[in-house]
C-alpha cells in the first residue's frame, strides 16, 4: 500500500525512513519512491520514480538489541494497555477538573475546565479518531508515525492466530480542543497536546504543519529528550533568536502543571527546565514572549478540596538565560483575576488583554500592558465590541491590528469574528464563510502559504494566511479542520 512518509519542501529538504517491528531485522527492502504533485530536480529524469535496493546487516543477537532500543527510546512513558485502563478510571474520578465555565451543570464525558460554580460541559461525541497502534508480545504498545511496514513473518503469524494487525496511520490530527499550534518558521507550525472526546487526551498529540500544501507529519518520535506530558490548557511560544519553544503549564484531569519545556527545532530535542523561583501550577493563562522572556498572566490555579479553584491576577516572568521565574513591578490598575483569555503584543512595546472568565463572570473587557512602563490601563474602546467569552483565539495581523474569534460565552460555542485598531482602539465586526463555524478552545495562526497563480498577483503565489484548527463545539463535536482565510482578504472586511 503506497504511504506518504513526509514532504520536501524548501524549508524540509531531507526525509528519513526507518523499518522496524518487533523482534525481526529487516533483511532486505526494495523501496519505490515518487514524487507525487512536484517536479523532478533533475532535467533528464524521464519518469520521476526511482527505486532503491537495501541490504542490512543482520545481527544475530537481535532480541537484545530490541531490549536495548527499547529502554533507550523516547517513549519512556507509553502506556501499557493495563496503564490504559487506569488511566480510564482516573478519568471518570475527575468530575470536578476542566469544567466549562458558567454552565448549566448539564453531564458530559469530555474535556472540562476547572471552575469554581456553575458548570457546563464540553459533551463527548464524535469528531476525534484514535491513533493506530500495534501490540507487542509484552503487552506494550508500539506507535504506528507516518509509516506502514511491509509484510513479515512475524505479521503473518499475527495473521493466522487471530492477533489485530496494524492499520493506516493517521494523515491528520484527531479531532481535539485546548491545544497549541505554535509556528517556527515561514513554512511550518507545531501542534502540541489537547483533548478530545469522552475526556481521552489525544494519543496523537504533536504534529508539523506545512503551509505550503497545508499537509501534516506525525512528529511526536522526530524529537528525542523527554517529552511533555499529555495536557490541555498550556501554552506554547516560539523564540525566533534561540529557534526554540517554550511549553509552559497545563492540567491533566486532577494534575497541574508549572514545568517548562524546550523543544530546540534545530537539534529536535527536548529538554525539561529546572527553573529557580516560584510559579503555580496554571491552565487557560496567557503567554507572550518579549525580548526572549515569557510573560504569564493570569490563569487558573488548583487550591485543595473542597475549596474550589482559583483564578489569578498575578504577572509572571521567566528569564529562560536564567532559568528564573520573577515576579516584577506593575503599576496601574491590573486586571481582574481570569482565564481563558487572549494576549497579543503590539509594536513590541504593549500587551493588549482580552476576556476570559472568572466563574460566573465572563468578560469582555480590554486592558493593555506598557512594556517599557510595566504599568496596566484600561483601554476605552469604541465601536461593536465582541460579547463577554472566554476560550476563544486571537492572533496579531498587521502592526496595528490584531484579531479575535469564536469562544465560549458560558452558555453556547461563538462564531463572530472581530478586528480590533490599536490606532482608534475601535472594533470591527466582520463576517465571512470560513469563520461561520461555532468553536471553542481552537487554535489561530498567521502564516505564509501557497495559492494558484493569479494574473492579479504578479506572478506571487505566497500570500499570508491566517489559519484556523481545532476546538469544540460545546455540543459534542471536535474538530480536526484547518480553515483558512488570506489576511488581505480580512483586512479588506473592515
Amino acid at each position: 500500500m503506497p504511504i506518504t512518509i513526509g514532504k520536501l519542501t524548501p524549508y524540509n529538504k531531507c526525509l528519513s525512513w526507518e523499518q522496524w517491528e518487533e523482534e525481526t531485522w529487516t533483511k532486505s527492502v526494495t523501496l519505490n519512491v515518487s514524487l507525487e504533485e512536484g517536479n523532478p530536480v533533475k532535467a533528464d529524469w524521464s519518469e520521476p520514480e526511482l527505486i532503491l535496493a537495501v541490504n542490512e546487516y543482520t545481527p544475530k543477537d537481535a532480541v537484545p538489541l530490541l531490549a536495548t532500543r527499547e529502554l533507550n527510546s523516547k517513549r519512556k512513558r507509553e502506556p501499557t494497555l493495563k496503564e490504559d485502563g487506569e488511566e480510564n478510571l482516573m478519568t471518570k474520578k475527575c468530575e470536578e477538573e476542566n469544567v466549562c465555565p458558567n454552565g448549566s451543570g448539564r453531564e458530559a464525558r469530555t474535556a472540562r475546565c476547572p471552575t469554581k460554580g456553575r458548570q457546563k460541559l464540553l459533551s463527548g461525541g464524535g469528531g476525534s479518531s484514535k491513533m493506530k497502534r500495534t501490540v507487542n508480545e509484552t503487552g506494550g504498545t508500539q506507535r504506528m508515525m507516518g509509516r506502514t511496514p511491509p509484510q513479515s513473518a512475524a505479521r503473518a503469524k499475527r495473521r493466522q492466530s487471530g492477533t489485530p494487525t496494524p492499520t493506516a496511520p493517521l494523515v491528520s490530527p484527531s479531532g481535539r480542543w485546548g491545544q497549541t499550534l505554535c509556528p517556527i518558521d515561514a513554512q511550518t507550525a507545531i501542534l502540541i497536546g489537547g483533548q478530545g472526546s469522552r475526556m481521552h487526551f489525544c494519543k496523537d498529540p504533536m504534529w508539523k504543519l506545512c503551509t505550503e500544501d497545508l499537509s501534516w507529519v506525525a512528529a511526536e518520535t522526530l524529537a528525542e529528550g523527554p517529552t511533555p506530558e499529555a495536557r490541555i490548557g498550556h501554552t506554547a511560544v516560539y523564540d525566533p533568536d534561540s529557534r526554540r519553544i517554550y511549553v509552559f503549564g497545563g492540567s491533566k484531569n486532577n494534575k497541574w502543571f508549572n514545568d517548562v519545556h524546550i523543544l530546540d527545532t534545530q537539534s529536535w530535542k527536548w529538554t525539561m527546565v529546572e527553573a529557580q523561583g516560584k510559579v503555580p501550577p496554571l491552565s487557560y493563562h496567557s503567554c507572550s514572549m518579549f525580548r526572549g522572556e515569557l510573560f504569564v498572566l493570569g490563569g487558573v490555579f488548583p487550591r485543595p478540596n473542597p475549596e474550589p479553584d482559583g483564578c489569578s491576577d498575578s504577572l509572571y516572568i521567566f528569564d529562560p538565560h536564567l532559568s528564573i521565574w520573577y515576579q516584577p513591578i506593575v503599576t496601574g490598575k491590573v486586571p481582574s483575576p481570569r482565564s481563558g483569555h487572549s494576549a497579543c503584543v503590539m509594536q513590541e512595546r504593549k500587551i493588549y488583554v482580552f476576556g476570559g472568565w472568572d466563574t460566573p463572570i465572563c468578560y469582555n473587557d480590554m486592558c493593555m500592558l506598557d512594556l517599557g512602563l510595566m504599568e496596566f490601563s484600561e483601554v476605552k474602546t469604541t465601536g461593536k465590541a465582541p460579547s463577554p467569552r472566554s476560550w476563544h483565539s486571537s492572533v496579531v495581523l498587521s502592526n496595528t491590528k490584531f484579531l479575535i474569534h469564536g469562544g465560549y460565552n458560558g452558555n453556547n460555542a461563538l462564531s463572530d469574528t472581530f478586528i480590533f485598531d490599536t490606532d482608534n482602539n475601535n472594533w470591527t465586526e466582520v463576517m465571512l464563510p470560513q469563520l461561520s463555524l461555532p468553536r471553542a478552545g481552537h487554535s489561530i495562526i498567521t502564516m505564509e502559504t501557497h495559492v494558484p497563480w493569479q494574473e492579479n498577483r504578479d506572478g506571487d503565489d505566497v500570500v499570508k494566511t491566517l489559519l484556523v484548527f481545532g476546538g469544540g463545539d460545546n455540543e459534542g463535536n471536535f474538530y480536526s479542520d484547518l480553515q483558512s482565510v488570506a489576511v488581505e482578504e480580512l483586512l479588506a472586511a473592515i
